[in-house]
């Protein structure tokens, strides 16, 4: 059995929920689903700059489980570049702080 996941610490909140290519109608596009963890590892990592321990400690969160869920954001995002689907980031989990 799969241990429960652990609650991070989620500080901030996307002011944007969707991109999609330029073009196409959405309702002909797939969509390739960020969740919000996702989303601040990412930002933690790409946009603030912070190392991945550093990452990690401010969700407060085991460095390998960081490193898992930024390499699973970068997965998602660039499957949804290459084959143009349309990216959204579920907003749905609130911040621990």
């Amino acid at each position: 059995m799969a241990r429960p996941k652990k609650c991070r610490r989620l500080r901030s909140s996307p002011e944007v929920l969707y991109f999609k290519p330029m073009g196409v109608p959405k309702c002909e596009l797939e969509t390739e689903i960020i969740d919000h963890d996702e989303y601040e590892a990412l930002k933690l990592a790409a946009y603030d700059r912070l190392l991945q321990d550093e990452g990690a400690e401010q969700m407060e969160i085991s460095r390998p489980t960081f490193t898992r869920i930024y390499n699973s954001a970068i997965q998602k995002i660039a499957r949804a570049i290459i084959e143009g689907k349309c990216i959204e980031i579920n907003s749905e989990q609130t911040s621990n702080e």
